[in-house]
């Protein structure tokens, strides 16, 4: 049975809209996977860190992977285009997480959906809201989240 993800892609390190044009071809050729909708990609300032300005988006997927077999998935494409771990919130060649998982809640350690700060994020608000049915499975609609994230984001710019 396939289920609906949400993914958020976000880069700001080198050509971040063409990483992110490449994560999707890379979505799009995972198997027993149907990549369903790519948000606009949008401009953002880094929270709580440094460097360049990101571009994020978000993308839409059917899959039959488990969720743990997505995060591997998405982990891997993140790897092949030399993302790096050295500190938290550190620069990104490419970040990819797991928003929603179809309906489940997960609380795993290295795996939380929904993630856990998104509702608190203009950067994945703006992108899930362009691509998603306005009201989505356990968090409802995104109007109010999308609404205060929007007021308290100090630029969001789409770039696509």
């Amino acid at each position: 049975m396939s289920i609906r993800c949400y993914l958020s892609l976000g880069a700001n390190l080198g050509d971040a809209s063409a990483t992110l044009q490449a994560a999707c071809a890379a979505l799009r050729g995972l198997p027993i996977t149907r990549l369903e909708a790519v948000s606009s990609f949008y401009r953002t300032a880094p929270i709580a860190s440094s460097g360049p300005d990101y571009v994020n988006a978000v993308a839409a997927l059917t899959t039959t992977f488990p969720p743990l077999d997505l995060l591997h998935a998405v982990q891997a494409i993140e790897q092949a285009h030399g993302r790096e771990r050295p500190y938290h919130n550190a620069p990104r060649t490419l970040d990819i997480d797991i928003l929603l998982y179809g309906d489940q809640r997960i609380d795993l350690p290295n795996l939380q959906v929904p993630h856990p700060r998104m509702l608190e994020r203009a950067f994945v608000l703006v992108p899930l809201a362009e691509i998603a049915p306005p009201s989505l499975p356990i968090i409802g609609s995104l109007g109010p989240y999308l609404t205060r994230a929007v007021i308290q984001a100090q630029t969001i710019q789409c770039v696509t």
